[in-house]
């Protein structure tokens, strides 16, 4: 079997008929032609790495943001730092969160991997792919 015909026989999978197939141009041609983000422009940057990193960890604001569309009133305003803070800096959070829990370090995992993946969900949630 050729490779077109495997590439074929997959999109059969997933596009079964020529309006499937229709839909899908159309969906993907709208999201093209949505607005582009906001780009950020740093200059002068010599001697400032840390500033220039919390800048592109942070995606300048906008996970704080997504956050509070996320959790609003839902959790604390220090458990959403904490999490703003996770996702900026796993590997440093990592460490103090365990020496922090000690014990109950099993329900932090559970319930940060949830808020993970709803901020995941919120931000992805306005593409189809």
């Amino acid at each position: 079997m050729s490779e077109k015909m495997k590439y074929l026989q997959l999109l059969f999978k997933q596009f079964p008929t020529i309006q499937d197939v229709c839909t899908e141009i159309i969906n993907l041609k709208a999201i093209l032609n949505l607005p582009k983000g906001t780009e950020l422009f740093l200059t002068d940057i010599h001697g400032e790495d840390e500033a220039f990193t919390h800048v592109l960890r942070s995606a300048s604001g906008v996970i704080k943001a997504k956050i509070e569309d996320t959790f609003g009133n839902h959790i604390s305003t220090k458990d959403k730092k904490s999490l703003a803070t996770l996702i900026f800096y796993p590997e440093q959070k990592l460490e103090i969160i365990k020496k922090e829990e000690g014990a109950n370090i099993h329900e932090w995992y559970r319930m940060t991997f949830y808020r993970l993946v709803t901020v995941c969900k919120q931000v992805s949630h306005k593409y189809t792919r």
